[in-house]
Parts: C-alpha cells; structure tokens; sequence
C-alpha cells in the first residue's frame, strides 16, 4: 500500500475543501452498492439528477479518451492562470500553483503537460482565463451547472447558450438552479488500491462527511463538484435528450464540467 500517496491525495482534497462550502465527501469502492453503510442521503444527492447512473457509467473506451484530453486541458488552462495571478512559475512561492499541480497529479495529468502550461504561462502572449458559471434546465425539470474556463467571454457565453437552445433545453438566471445544489470536495480512489477501513479512519480523522462505496476502476482523482441535493425523474426519451445536451456541453473548449 501506498501510503505517501493516500497521504498526497487526501491533503490536497482538504486544501480543495477550504474553497468549497460543505465541506468533501470521500468515496471509495466496493463489490456492490446494496451491502453498502453509506447513508441513503448520501447514495441520494450522488445520484445522477435522472436516476440512470448504470447508463452514464457505461460508458466507451472513446468517452474515457476524451474525458482524459479534456481533464489535461483544463488543468493547462487553470495553471496558466495561476501562474499569471500568482506572479511566479515557482510553486513553493505561489501557493496557488502548488495546489493546483497537487490537483493535477492527483487526476493523473502528465508531468509534461504541466510543465509546458507553466512554460506557456510565463511567455507572455497568453490571453488571460476567466472562471463562470451558467445554470441551465434540460427536458422533464432536470437541472445543470456549467463550469467555463475561458480566455473569451463572449465566444464561451454564445457556444453554451446555442448548445443547450439548439437542444430544447433553457438556460436560467443566475441562482435559479445553484441552490439545489451543494458544493463540495470528492475523493475517488480505484478498487483494490487501499485498505478500505484504513481508508475509512483516515478520511474522518480528516474531516469527512460521509461516503459512498461503489465500484471505481478509474485512477485516484479529487474535485471540487456540484452535488444536486434534489435529482429529478424523467422518461426515458428525456433522459437520452439531457445527455445530448450535456455531452454536447463537454465537447466546447471552454467548458470545464458539467455538474447535474
């Protein structure tokens, strides 16, 4: 066991959750949710806003691709900018940074890629990154947030309202949907990886609220997400209509995630 890395990865979740309003939640796996302690409420707010969280989790070897491709660039983007608000490519001066390459680590960002996102941060032709949100209802009363890392306000403002309009879906005022939402750290770590009650100790000794167990062959990762606190119902047609929108969502460039 890997202890320095457990130790590495729970760390930074706590360095995340100083940013988040309710604190983190820490999952780890298991054989089976049905012989699972976590409480009800938990397995309740995780769960997807429609119910169908087989489906989503099945997904193919092209979507794991490029979920990778885009966790690298928006690490890229938020170093740049880091480095930029921070004034220094140095990470044990700029704490900002030093986080945030604890992050990208941890989400298995190459070292490389870091490394060229500081280089590219420090040239001085780089535009300068911005941080928004948008609130947006899919079909059946099913909610979203839409995290954007963009270096054009505009370009990004006009590709998210066209993505969900084109696809039936309406985008809310600011605080309409944020509300139904709970923002937090996850901890996510792959099956077989650690001992699950040392784990367990670890993450209430840390400050954890509660946790999910559930099967995960990802990777270790860590973020700060939105955690919906009432999921919606839908029909199957609308189901497959909301995934359209969201995973037309998560193919623009300036699209960090989207949070449902």
């Amino acid at each position: 066991m890997n202890w320095t890395r457990v130790l590495q990865v729970v760390s930074t979740a706590l360095l995340l959750a100083e940013n988040a309003t309710q604190g983190f939640i820490g999952i780890c796996p298991t054989q089976s949710m049905a012989n699972t302690n976590a409480s009800p409420s938990l397995r309740e707010s995780l769960a997807l806003f429609m119910g169908r969280a087989a489906a989503v989790r099945a997904s193919t070897k092209a979507k794991t691709d490029a979920k990778k491709a885009k966790t690298n660039a928006v690490y890229g983007k938020k170093i740049i900018m880091a480095v930029k608000q921070g004034g220094s490519d140095d990470p044990n001066a700029n704490r900002l940074l030093g986080d945030l390459i604890k992050q990208a680590k941890a989400n298995s960002v190459p070292v490389d890629n870091i490394q060229r996102a500081i280089k590219k941060a420090t040239e001085g032709n780089v535009g300068d990154f911005k941080e928004k949100t948008f609130e947006a209802y899919g079909l059946g009363g099913a909610s979203m947030i839409i995290s954007v890392l963009t270096d054009n306000d505009n370009r990004a403002t006009a590709d998210v309202k066209s993505t969900v309009n084109k696809r039936n879906g309406k985008i809310a005022e600011q605080g309409s949907v944020a509300f139904m939402y709970d923002r937090k750290a996850i901890v996510e770590f792959g099956e077989g990886e650690l001992d699950e009650e040392a784990l367990l100790e670890a993450a209430i000794d840390a400050g954890c609220e509660d946790y999910e167990e559930k099967n995960v062959t990802e990777k270790p990762s860590l973020e700060i997400s939105y955690i919906s606190k009432a999921p919606v119902e839908v029909s199957d047609e609308e189901f497959e209509k909301n995934m359209e929108i969201i995973d037309a969502l998560e193919e623009l460039d300036d699209v960090d995630d989207v949070h449902h």
